[in-house]
């Protein structure tokens, strides 16, 4: 398609890190702006005469990336003392000289009869949204989607959400549904998207990958790498050649680095889907396949007509972001032999690189600007200026070594959010179980953001206390050696990770009010926990949302809820036998039901603070705009239990 038939915006605009001092605006562009006359006016929304900000702006405050042929990335990064007025809509326009208002021409991004996007800045967070888990092709609705039609209903800046978090896979790279490839595989050619060489793989690059329906669904056995040594268990070594990349449904698990820009851009435009066209209708596959493509096709024209709205989201609110493991790949990091085996291998060390390439550019360096700038931004423009194999790898490399994905947001509470992916406190008894998620000196530099704070919240993106009947399955599971066919990750699963995490609750400098954010599990749940046997503080609440696109097995979930009721409800001694035996666990039940405790059903959270940094309202709306509400524990059972711990010192 020629250059001229493209829109001018194909993905974006989304707000980024925003606060008092700083201005973050991305958005990818078929054409190339005029950099030299970039100009930036925000103003306030009742008043547009009364500029707050309108200056043409520096070469340092906009990072530009040429993706392919017709996609260039660009970053706005604004920042200086007192930037931004706080509790106020704050209209912005972007211009050149080449475009003119660059988003004008874009349907449905504004809501009511504003010309304008708007935004507040709240630096004390009374609400905010949060959630993970959005898998394109998923049955479940999108909860974006209810969320744009949510604040749609009332833009007061009072019923504002402060901010979005997203707290891990907001893209599934190793689970992409057929019609989804073919699309990938069309935007590549319409964009011009890299390609680039392949060592040690079955193709000798990403030219030569086949995006024809009947080449579908067979990565996994014909494309993604193999070991060469056994499998080794307590039981046996029981095959050899195993897969290096372990999800079960990895038959489209993305490879090239044109796959995964155009995946994200897919994941967030509704521009690029109106420039193709996926046949319902497919011969080569088999009929088992062919059902599957037929499926996915439907749910992903669902997710299509989503995206509009999404974008507007995205477009008012600003937004933050986290990766968990289906952002690189499944298991990621999971055990110190999985990092062997896939590091240790060419291709699987690229395909990982790739992705993370992807995560840094589209998702990690809108939080925070400024940590990209001295190390990542140089490499990142020589790279995109000149793709060759070297700098490809000597970009992998780099980011493999970086260790500033973590970052934090001054606000009050203060926000931390934690890279539970990177700083691995790798097992020292046997290299095939579990790795901690934070290793002791990412644990210690927790601590040193926690002491002094009165209130904090946390995200991290797997629960911190999760559902203990599933915790210890995977435990079981991995004594027979089965640690990545059950993704058998918690906190609980390292002790050295878990200990120093659960002493960390225990010091006595710590916060009096923890609010932990988190997802990955494909259901919701809400913790109320303090620790026993001691009388005030902190008080610490396990908030779980998950997914935004996404759901557990429906079937299965409602057999766990009953058993963990059982046999690690709130009364029960087995809580004793536990590593978080010193802390007295309380499930909220959603809606007041009276045995039920979590909850599968997509959707994304919406958590409500008091001025002491507690949460007042918990609850998830749902993509059918419907809404689950934990409910607070009674007062006569929570002065009770304290009793009860009292008395038992």
């Amino acid at each position: 398609m020629p250059e001229s038939q493209l829109p001018l915006v194909i993905a974006g605009p989304a707000l980024r890190h925003c606060d008092s001092d700083n201005f973050t605006l991305w958005y990818v562009s078929s054409k190339p702006m005029n950099e030299l006359s970039l100009t930036l006016a925000l103003k306030h929304h009742n008043d547009n005469s009364a500029l707050i900000f309108k200056e043409p702006l520096l070469a340092e405050q906009v990072h530009t990336l040429r993706l392919g042929e017709h996609a260039w990335q660009y970053i706005i990064h604004v920042t200086q003392a007192q930037l931004l007025p706080t509790n106020e809509a704050i209209a912005y326009r972007l211009d050149d000289s080449r475009h003119g208002a660059i988003f004008t021409e874009l349907e449905a991004l504004t809501y009511l009869e504003n010309d304008k996007p708007e935004f507040v800045i709240k630096p004390d967070i009374d609400t905010m949204l949060h959630g993970s888990c959005r898998n394109a092709h998923h049955h479940s609705g999108d909860a974006l989607v209810a969320a744009d039609t949510r604040l749609q209903q009332n833009l007061s800046v009072e019923a504002r959400p402060a901010l979005m978090m997203l707290s891990g896979d907001q893209v599934y790279v190793d689970d992409v549904a057929g019609p989804m490839i073919y699309a990938i595989g069309e935007v590549i050619k319409l964009l011009g998207l890299p390609q680039e060489k392949f060592d040690h793989a079955a193709l000798p690059g990403s030219e030569s990958i086949s995006y024809h329906p009947a080449a579908l669904y067979r990565r996994h056995k014909n494309l993604l790498p193999h070991t060469q040594y056994p499998a080794k268990t307590p039981i046996t070594h029981w095959y050899k050649n195993h897969p290096i990349f372990t999800s079960s449904i990895a038959e489209n698990h993305l490879v090239s680095l044109g796959e995964v820009i155009a995946f994200y851009l897919l994941s967030w435009s509704p521009e690029l889907w109106e420039k193709i066209d996926i046949p319902k209708e497919v011969v080569g596959l088999s009929a088992a396949n062919t059902k599957r493509w037929e499926r996915e096709w439907v749910h992903l024209l669902e997710f299509k007509s989503g995206l509009s709205q999404v974008r507007r989201l995205m477009a008012h609110l600003p937004t933050y972001m986290i990766f968990d493991d289906h952002d690189i790949t499944d298991d990621w990091n999971l055990t110190a032999k999985w990092e062997e085996a896939a590091y240790g291998h060419a291709f699987s060390k690229r395909i990982i690189g790739n992705a993370l390439i992807g995560y840094a550019i589209f998702q990690a360096i809108g939080n925070a600007p400024a940590k990209f700038m001295p190390e990542i931004h140089p490499l990142l423009d020589d790279f995109f200026s000149d793709v060759d194999e070297t700098k490809h790898d000597s970009l992998i490399d780099t980011l493999l070594r970086f260790e500033h994905w973590h970052y934090t947001l001054n606000t009050s509470p203060k926000l931390v959010v934690l890279d539970t992916r990177t700083n691995r406190w790798r097992s020292e008894s046997n290299l095939a179980k579990p790795s901690g998620l934070m290793d002791w000196e990412a644990l210690m530099e927790l601590q040193q953001e926690l002491v002094g704070q009165s209130k904090v919240i946390i995200v991290s993106a797997a629960p911190m206390f999760g559902v203990k009947l599933i915790e210890t399955m995977q435990r079981a599971a991995t004594m027979l050696g089965g640690s990545l066919l059950i993704d058998a990750e918690n906190w609980m699963a390292h002790p050295g990770t878990a200990n120093t995490l659960l002493s960390i609750f225990q010091h006595r400098k710590t916060p009096e009010q923890f609010v932990i954010l988190s997802g990955d599990v494909h259901y919701s749940f809400s913790y109320d926990i303090h620790i026993r046997f001691r009388k005030g503080g902190p008080q610490i609440y396990q908030i779980t949302c998950s997914g935004i696109k996404n759901q557990f097995p429906e079937k299965l979930l409602p057999i766990f809820d009953k058993l963990n009721g059982w046999l690690y409800g709130h009364f029960s001694p087995l809580n004793f036998f536990t590593k978080r035996k010193r802390m007295n666990i309380r499930g909220r039940r959603p809606n007041g039901e009276r045995s039920r405790r979590l909850v599968n059903k997509s959707g994304i959270g919406l958590v409500r603070f008091g001025p002491d940094g507690a949460p007042t309202e918990v609850s998830v709306l749902h993509a059918d705009m419907t809404e689950t509400h934990f409910n607070k524990p009674s007062r006569q059972h929570r002065d009770s239990q304290i009793q009860a711990d009292e008395s038992n010192r």
